[in-house]
């Protein structure tokens, strides 16, 4: 029985994918629900799987190829595959396995495609797939090669020293999504950054001392910094309704909820997974919450619409060694908070010099819709509850 395979439905938000990498190629057995193929988006990988037993029996759609929603990308033979592995094959063309037939290549879509755009003859790229077949690496490395013709010549080359080496690589579709926003964020935003410092030995202390008590009472779940600065940002969101809208059009939109994004960096690029509706979750559904979304960012299992939306963002490059940075704002939003290094500092405290550990915090924000006076005002109700956390729990 042939089943059409095709591309996942897209939301109303992506228009199409790119087909990234074919995971089996056609004749390979193949188990139901098994990784067959990756869909490259805007926001995020979608993983395709076998719909049942059986093999690929054609590729309609090579990697790099542009896909629309549900649109058919390959053929797929059920209960074929296993020691029959090569019976598809048999029927359509008999003669493939006669010796006569022995040197001819069979090449992917996408080894064919890239064998015309560099000129290669895939007469002489040797095959390294199943049963010989040509891949699209086999192509990039034969187009890569030194010419075979001439191999004395090839091995008198002497490299200079200090030879300057490059690589062109085609920029991913996520990539160049974040590209384009951020030059969007900057373009179209009358954006500025106001800064600020917290002391986090409070924090600490607190973490410090409750840390083993809370992982037990919430089975498992650690006590991190994140949460305090999700649950701070929630409460001064209430107090800035500003900080919370966005501008659409000539319409000021102010939201009635918190949803905080909060930027995770993958693999893929940087991504930005929400916690819808922040203000109804205590501290430890936070955390959990944002240890799951990291996880899977990671993994590339976060869904499209985990990403979509939100009200405000918070990122922290703190976790890479950064001391201060510019965040760039994510619209539609107006304002975004960035993290950074917890450094021991010399402070002045009451006349005395004591060795604090603190933070700079960053916060960037669209001129057009928030003034400084609320920008700066937001920043420092930020400050205040970390600087002492029973202002988050009194709300005060």
């Amino acid at each position: 029985m042939t089943i059409e395979i095709k591309a996942p439905t897209f939301p109303e938000s992506v228009q199409d994918g790119t087909v990234a990498t074919w995971h089996k190629q056609p004749g390979e057995a193949v188990s139901r629900d098994e990784l067959i193929v990756d869909i490259e988006t805007d926001k995020v990988v979608l993983e395709v799987v076998a719909p049942a037993d059986g093999a690929i029996s054609e590729i309609i759609k090579g990697e790099g190829d542009t896909v629309l929603s549900n649109e058919v990308i390959a053929k797929f033979e059920e209960g074929a595959g296993g020691s029959a592995e090569a019976a598809p094959a048999a029927e359509e063309a008999p003669a493939a396995e006669a010796p006569a037939a022995a040197d001819e290549k069979i090449a992917m879509p996408s080894a064919k495609k890239m064998a015309a755009e560099k000129g290669v003859d895939l007469a002489g790229v040797e095959g390294t797939g199943k049963g010989g077949r040509v891949l699209k690496e086999d192509v990039m490395k034969a187009g890569t090669a030194p010419a075979a013709a001439a191999p004395a010549a090839a091995a008198q080359v002497e490299v200079a020293a200090g030879e300057r080496v490059e690589k062109r690589v085609p920029m991913t579709r996520m990539r160049k999504r974040i590209a384009e926003r951020l030059l969007d964020a900057s373009q179209s935003t009358a954006m500025l950054t106001t800064f600020n410092e917290v002391n986090m030995k409070p924090i600490m202390d607190l973490r410090k001392n409750y840390k083993d008590l809370f992982e037990k009472t919430h089975n498992g779940t650690r006590l991190g910094f994140m949460g305090f600065f999700v649950k701070a940002a929630v409460e001064a969101l209430k107090r800035y309704s500003a900080v919370n809208a966005s501008i659409d059009g000539n319409d000021i939109v102010y939201h009635g909820y918190q949803d905080i994004g909060v930027a995770v960096s993958s693999p893929k690029g940087l991504v930005v997974p929400i916690l819808r509706n922040a203000e109804n979750m205590g501290l430890a559904d936070m955390e959990n919450n944002i240890r799951d979304l990291g996880v899977r960012a990671r993994d590339g299992k976060l869904s499209i619409d985990e990403m979509t939306g939100g009200t405000f963002t918070i990122t922290n490059g703190g976790v890479f060694g950064s001391l201060l940075s510019t965040p760039i704002l994510n619209p539609p939003q107006t304002a975004i908070l960035g993290m950074h290094k917890i450094q021991e500092r010399p402070m002045a405290v009451n006349g005395k010099v004591e060795i604090l550990p603190m933070m700079y915090l960053a916060l960037s924000y669209d001129h057009r819709l928030i003034d400084g006076k609320e920008a700066v005002g937001f920043l420092v109700a930020i400050k205040e509850m970390i600087e002492d956390p029973a202002r988050i729990l009194l709300e005060v």
